[in-house]
Formats: structure tokens, C-alpha cells, sequence
């Protein structure tokens, strides 16, 4: 699953539509559970109940986990959609097993040469010896990916079987799968539909455009790539 963004109502679209099971099916959630829609605390009560969760950190995690230690706001995130995040929890009184589960969020995972990572990777570099930062705020991968899209004969970007991304929003609808590089953010922070996929059918399970989910209040601004 890509980029919720606090958009509880687009959430639970999605599992709902794609019958999943919470104590049988394993959700890997690419990051940015916040900022922007209104709902995040309820977001993490949601993903709190699913027993397979893998949750991967993304730049806006980062930023709210910042709040959630030391009650700081960052001007950058607070006007970037840390104001809804922080409205969302009443008397900014944040549960202890909110803050857990984003401290321990993991920069990636690697399942079955299946790599799933927020932004992206280095692709010059050994995954092991790359920071954060990379991981949480990387596009060269998303652009580069984007520029090969259906090129032919298709050309390969890393040494992995599939990659998973967030943070690069794309328009249309759905993920686009550029070279081997699966862009899994379809826009619910803004004016898009949130996305998830059986990584192993490939069958897509869409909400509905999320600003017809909450009429009269205004997500995240920015440009759709594609």
C-alpha cells in the first residue's frame, strides 16, 4: 500500500475491497501514514489491528515521529500537513502504541528479491551502506524509472526481481510499473485515489478519489507525475 496520507476513509476502502484479512494477510505499508487528510490517528488505530503489518518509515513518519518524542513542530512540516496530523490527536495526547509503531518502522524491507522501500535506493551504492535520508527522500529512482517507461527492449535499474515505492505521487489511477520499479503512490494525499496490490497477482484495490471522501476540506497540494 502507498502513501495514506491521513485519509482513514480512502483505508478502509481498500481493505475493504480487497477482503483483507486481518490476522492472515500481511500488509507492507510504504510509509506516510500522515499529514495532509484529517484522520491520521485513526489511520494507525487501523494498521494497529493488522497482525502481519510491515511498516516501512517514510519522510512524513519521520517528521511526525520528531512531534511525537519531543512535542516540536517544524515549520516545514506543520505547513506540509503536520497541522491536520496534530489536530487529529485530541489535546495532542498521543497513544503510546502510536509512537511505538513508528519507532519502529524499518528504512526497507527485502522479501523474496522483492525490495519495498519509501522513496528509493542509490543505485550505485550498496543498499547496506546507504542513509536514511536516501531512503526517505530519494526521486532519482521514480524519474529515472519514469524515463524507461515502456521502453523496449525494457531496461533494468537495480539487481532486484521487484521494487516498491512510495513518495513519488503518479496519476491515472493506479500504480505504474516503470522497468522493474513499482510506483505504489497514486496520489491520496492530494487529489488521487489511494492504491494497494497483491504484490503477487498484481490485482489493484482502489478507494474512491479521496476529496470525494471528504467534501469541503483541502488535502496536500502538488502535481501528479504521468
Amino acid at each position: 500500500m502507498g502513501d495514506v496520507h491521513g485519509a482513514y476513509r480512502a483505508l478502509g476502502q481498500c481493505l475493504d475491497r480487497s477482503d483483507f484479512n486481518y490476522e492472515k494477510d500481511q500488509l507492507i505499508f510504504l510509509g506516510d501514514i500522515c499529514d495532509g487528510w484529517p484522520d491520521t490517528s485513526l489511520c494507525i488505530d487501523e494498521l494497529l489491528k493488522v497482525k502481519h503489518l510491515t511498516f516501512i518509515l517514510g519522510n512524513h513518519d519521520w517528521w511526525m515521529l520528531k512531534w511525537m518524542q519531543t512535542g516540536a513542530i517544524q515549520n516545514i512540516w506543520y505547513n506540509q500537513g503536520g497541522m491536520a496530523t496534530i489536530t487529529s490527536y485530541k489535546n495532542e495526547v498521543v497513544p503510546d502504541d502510536h509512537i511505538h509503531l513508528i519507532e519502529s518502522a524499518l528504512p526497507y524491507t527485502i522479501i523474496d528479491q522483492r525490495l519495498f522501500v519509501h522513496a528509493g535506493i542509490d543505485r550505485n551504492t550498496d543498499i547496506t551502506k546507504q542513509t536514511t535520508d536516501t531512503f526517505l527522500w530519494d526521486r532519482e529512482l521514480a524519474t529515472t524509472a519514469l524515463q524507461y517507461y515502456e521502453a523496449e527492449p525494457p531496461v533494468r535499474l537495480t539487481s532486484f526481481d521487484e521494487v516498491y515505492i512510495g513518495h513519488t505521487p503518479v496519476a491515472g489511477g493506479k500504480p505504474i510499473n516503470a522497468c522493474e520499479v513499482w510506483l505504489m503512490d497514486t496520489g491520496a494525499g492530494w487529489s488521487g485515489v489511494l492504491s494497494m496490490m497483491n504484490v503477487n497477482t498484481k490485482e489493484v484495490f482502489s478507494s474512491d478519489p479521496v476529496p470525494s471522501l471528504y467534501p469541503g476540506i483541502t488535502g496536500r497540494k502538488r502535481r501528479l507525475s504521468m
